[in-house]
């Protein structure tokens, strides 16, 4: 907007209406619920927490969305109920009527699993040729959990379609070894999520960030991500030279837009990624606008502004160019080294990287621990392991694919011969 129009005098007071945290996802649930029919243990509570990044519009678009589910559940429980009866008829039947109900069950069969046809075409079709619900049947019918949980995977919320990011898919389940970093990190965003009373009482104030250091490849980004997704904290990636402009005072616009979202979206995690790039060790040869971004970084890290519940973390390779002032208590107050893994925990994430041996599927043959515990594996981060594992992959499909040729060309010269 042009700042004639934010003066005094047109329009006075501003007032922004961030994306909603989770109490109040729930009140404007129980809002969009008052009207529809659900289960009376249904918990409000649980699915809030499974929303995160949902607004308003979103939260009413997944209520409509979870109602059509449960009249589709609806009509393909009476659909499947009717072919029974049909079946059971035909059972029960003379051959003279039996071959006429074979082929109108056998019709029916096929409209109710046509395999190419969408969620919506079925419902459309059991539309016109259903029979209305009887009334029993109709007051029995009410919206479940499940009907959400199938509503939630077509309804995307606005954050995540206006190119924020929410709540990342990974967890704890996806990081096969750092169990050690995993625990730090569990104290010092997870706790105070979680138990906000406890640290109240204790006089506890909230660690302001924290820096995650190691060489590429070790799990840094995985374990930001998986603290977010576990807390169920709105999650904000930056990456360090996107927020760098050549035009002066566009970087530093661009870090306040950042913190400025992040306080819309509170409680909410902001991962640095490659910090390094956005705030280097300050000198008297440093340009003009690399000290700005500092300055304006530093700005927005301090305490004089609150953050509310907004968490930062950081990862860089290089720790050692860091300005010193990043790294005061404050700010990234906690520094966590994630190195390279050893044995132990190289055969951890070999585990979590084949699903137990079960994706990709692995030879009897294979041993995961012989791996590991190879001298070849030294110094191998997660992301080599994985680059093995995939590799690896390939070659057995290459070698498929010769194997296949080679069976398809004896065939040929086969019949040829003959």
């Amino acid at each position: 907007l042009d700042p004639a129009l934010r003066r005094a005098g047109r329009f006075d007071r501003e007032i922004c209406l961030g994306i909603p945290d989770e109490a109040a996802r729930e009140k404007i649930l129980r809002t969009l619920c008052r009207k529809l029919k659900l289960p009376e243990s249904f918990e409000f509570h649980h699915l809030a927490r499974l929303t995160p990044g949902y607004v308003g519009a979103d939260l009413m678009a997944l209520c409509r969305e979870a109602a059509t589910c449960t009249v589709n559940r609806a009509l393909i429980t009476s659909e499947k109920q009717k072919l029974k009866h049909i079946r059971a008829g035909a059972d029960a039947a003379e051959e003279g009527t039996g071959v006429g109900t074979d082929i109108l069950l056998e019709e029916d069969t096929k409209q109710l699993d046509l395999p190419l046809k969408n969620e919506m075409q079925r419902l459309l079709d059991l539309l016109k040729k259903q029979d209305p619900l009887p009334e029993e049947q109709l007051q029995k019918l009410c919206i479940e959990m499940n009907d959400f949980i199938v509503a939630l995977s077509s309804v995307q919320p606005s954050a995540k379609r206006e190119g924020f990011v929410t709540i990342p898919d990974v967890t704890w389940a996806d990081i096969g070894a750092l169990e050690d970093v995993r625990e730090e990190l569990t104290m010092a965003i997870l706790a105070p999520v979680r138990n906000p009373e406890q640290f109240k009482a204790l006089g506890l104030t909230t660690p302001a960030g924290v820096l995650l250091a190691g060489p590429p490849g070790c799990g840094k980004t995985l374990l930001a991500k998986a603290v977010a997704n576990e807390s169920g904290l709105n999650f904000i990636s930056v990456k360090g030279p996107e927020l760098l402009n050549m035009y002066v005072g566009e970087s530093e616009r661009a870090v306040r837009q950042v913190f400025q979202r992040a306080r819309n979206s509170a409680p909410c995690v902001i991962f640095f990624d490659e910090v390094d790039a956005l705030c280097p060790r300050r000198s008297d040869r440093e340009s003009g606008a690399s000290v700005r971004v500092v300055n304006q970084l530093l700005t927005e890290m301090d305490g004089l502004e609150n953050r509310q519940q907004v968490f930062i973390m950081a990862a860089t390779n290089r720790p050692d160019i860091i300005d010193p002032a990043i790294l005061r208590p404050g700010r990234l107050d906690k520094t966590l080294y994630v190195g390279l893994p050893p044995p132990e925990d190289r055969l951890a994430i070999l585990k979590t990287i084949t699903k137990g041996g079960t994706r990709p599927p692995l030879d009897p043959d294979v041993s995961l621990e012989e791996i590991a515990y190879s001298h070849h594996c030294d110094c191998y981060t997660g992301a080599d392991l994985s680059a093995l594992v995939r590799e690896a992959s390939i070659c057995a499909l290459r070698q498929e694919m010769a194997l296949q040729n080679t069976q398809s060309k004896k065939g040929k010269k086969a019949f040829k011969k003959s």
